[in-house]
């Protein structure tokens, strides 16, 4: 395996296997509603932004070494969907926060913590390692701010979740060929410090967000071979990539 590559090689292709399964279904699902075989209130349950962010957490569960995103996914749709499904007595956002917290609260308490971390700036309530230039990185209701000093970059995965990061990368140097970033912020945000000559694919779906490229100025790279991909998810969040 060439050293630029994750270790993590079944994430995108289950990622695919899931997502063709999901849009199979719900073409099935189409044209048993169009056809008159299932009836409108169950398509107005199927087809709707809580069950998109249930699908979603689904995928990311299957293709992403951290569950947390997905999780929290499942919970935020989970929760939304069950006054369409359901005549409830209570009022749904009096058990959204209690909810959320205790979730968040177990996957923190059975989560490894990483082997070495990183250095951060200030008291953060974070989760951060790197390993042979791959970053991990998870915020929960927390911030980091980090910057890489004179290492090769190979890529790796954030994940904020009511939270944000501040990767600088201007002292990094990119690991040749095509190195991966996967991002997944839920309302949370990530920005990125970059130097102005390395070239940056943008592959990322956001869903109430957005991830753009704010540089004001980008330099023609002294090798084109050497491409940083970031890709993932942005839902009620965003990114930007920054450089000076």
């Amino acid at each position: 395996m060439e050293p630029n590559k994750t270790t993590h090689e079944k994430g995108p292709q289950m990622k695919k296997y899931i997502l063709g399964v999901i849009i199979i279904v719900a073409g099935f699902l189409l044209l048993l509603s169009n056809t008159g075989f299932l009836p409108y209130d169950v398509m107005h349950v199927i087809f709707s932004w809580q069950m998109l962010l249930i699908g979603i957490g689904v995928i990311s569960l299957f293709s992403s070494e951290s569950r947390t995103p997905g999780t929290i996914l499942i919970l935020i749709g989970g929760i939304f969907i069950l006054p369409r499904m359901f005549d409830l007595s209570f009022n749904v956002m009096h058990v959204f926060w209690p909810v959320i917290l205790i979730a968040i609260g177990v996957l923190i308490l059975t989560k490894r913590l990483p082997r070495r971390p990183w250095h951060t700036y200030g008291n953060q309530v974070s989760h951060q390692s790197v390993e042979d230039g791959f970053i991990h990185e998870e915020n929960i209701f927390s911030g980091g701010k980090q910057r890489v000093m004179h290492q090769v970059f190979r890529g790796g995965q954030i994940s904020c979740v009511f939270g944000g990061s501040e990767l600088d990368l201007t002292q990094a140097t990119l690991a040749d060929g095509v190195s991966e970033l996967e991002i997944t912020t839920i309302f949370g945000g990530v920005t990125l410090i970059v130097p102005a000559d390395w070239r940056i694919q943008l592959k990322m779906t956001s869903i109430m967000g957005g991830f753009s490229d704010k540089r004001s100025y980008v330099k023609e790279s002294p090798d084109p071979s050497k491409v940083l991909v970031i890709k993932g998810s942005t839902i009620f969040g965003g990114g930007e990539i920054k450089s000076y």
